[in-house]
């Protein structure tokens, strides 16, 4: 049986992973949709950035998330003239560092599927007069299901398993940022290794699971379009 303090960490992770997921959707799929068909000389510069946190260290942008929404950076001065405070150590603050972190995760999966519908059937849809975005909801979205289901499955998985950005953006706050990475790392400090032992069986756990079902879907895509 869970601990009060592990159940709770354990609840607000899956939160967390949960509206990052949803956010990281909306914020992704127009990202990865200009991605997969523009020509623009920002094509690689926008890919770069969106790649970033894939070779950044998590402590390095964490620090700079840190900065910019603190009360001197020039995010946080925005939300204090806002009347919102500032986000580090708030859940909001996690949302923010966790969408930057996990954006390419998100990203990648859908421009890979946009790219792979290529223009024969947008073009096709439009010499029957369909619109650009009738064309984007009811060729293209469906089309690339399956790289929206592999996009939210890594995205909510790689929030659930974040570190060192949520915990330099949010601390170790009980009920409020103490996710279950930031939890087990307090285990492990005070010599609670039991404790930590079962939270990261629950971590390896889920994370076995996670992969598996991506597999399975990824196998019955290939198989369908065999």
């Amino acid at each position: 049986m869970f601990s009060a303090a592990n159940l709770a960490a354990i609840v607000l992770t899956l939160k967390l992973a949960s509206v990052v997921t949803l956010l990281l959707l909306l914020i992704g799929t127009p990202i990865a949709w200009w991605l997969a068909n523009t020509r623009s000389w920002l094509k690689p510069p926008v890919e770069a950035v969106v790649a970033l946190p894939f070779v950044l260290p998590p402590s390095v942008l964490g620090f700079y998330l840190l900065v910019s929404m603190g009360p001197n950076g020039p995010v946080g001065h925005v939300t204090q003239a806002l009347g919102l405070g500032t986000l580090p150590f708030t859940f909001a603050g996690l949302v923010v560092g966790s969408v930057f972190y996990s954006l390419p995760f998100v990203v990648q999966p859908i421009q890979n599927a946009f790219a792979a519908i290529g223009p024969g059937l947008l073009e096709a849809a439009a010499t029957l007069r369909a619109r650009p975005w009738d064309r984007f909801a009811t060729v293209a979205l469906p089309l690339a299901r399956p790289g929206f289901v592999t996009a939210a499955v890594l995205g909510f998985a790689h929030t659930v398993g974040e570190f060192g950005v949520v915990l330099m953006v949010g601390g170790n706050i009980p009920g409020r940022t103490q996710v279950v990475s930031v939890q087990i790392y307090d285990h492990v400090e005070a010599l609670e290794y039991a404790q930590a032992h079962e939270l990261a069986i629950v971590l390896m756990a889920f994370s076995f699971a996670t992969l598996l079902l991506l597999y399975a879907v990824n196998r019955r895509v290939a198989a369908l379009g065999a």
